[in-house]
C-alpha cells in the first residue's frame, strides 16, 4: 500500500508552527531542508523532516535529524517518528541513527512504519 505524500494548507503549517519547534535549513536564501520536534510526554516526536531533492544523498538529513535530537527538551527519553515503508531511502538513515521499528499495532496506520529510540542521555 502506498500512502500519499503529506500536503498541508498554510492554516494547518502555521498552527503545528505554533505547537512545536522548527528548524529550517537554508542555502542563500533557498529552503533546502526542515524538521520539527514535538513534546509527548516524555517522547520526542520528530516529524516532517524534509531535504531539497536535488540535495538528498549528501547529508543534510542525517545533521537535521541529529539537530532535532540535540534540541529535545531535558526530560525526553525517547525519539519517535514514522515514515511510508516504501521509504527505503528514509528506513535506512533512521536505522543507521539507531532508530527500531516498532512491531505492528491496529492503531498503526497501513503502509507506514514507526520507528523508535532511546534518548541515550535519559534513559535507564
Amino acid at each position: 500500500m502506498d500512502i500519499p505524500p503529506l500536503h498541508e494548507d498554510l492554516p494547518t503549517v502555521r498552527a503545528w508552527v505554533q505547537e512545536s519547534t522548527v528548524w529550517t535549513a537554508r542555502r542563500g536564501g533557498r529552503l533546502v531542508g526542515a524538521v520539527r520536534g514535538t513534546a509527548d510526554g516524555t517522547a520526542w516526536q520528530i516529524g516532517r523532516l524534509m531535504v531539497a531533492p536535488d540535495l538528498a544523498g549528501n547529508g543534510l538529513g542525517r545533521r537535521l535529524l541529529q539537530h532535532v535530537e540535540q534540541n529535545a527538551p531535558e526530560h525526553t527519553t525517547s525519539f519517535e517518528l514514522f515514515t511510508g515503508s516504501k521509504s527505503v531511502r528514509n528506513i535506512r538513515l533512521y536505522t543507521r541513527a539507531g532508530y527500531s521499528q516498532l512491531p505492528p499495532d491496529p492503531s498503526h496506520i497501513p503502509g507506514v512504519v514507526y520507528l523508535s529510540k532511546p534518548n541515550a542521555i535519559n534513559s535507564d
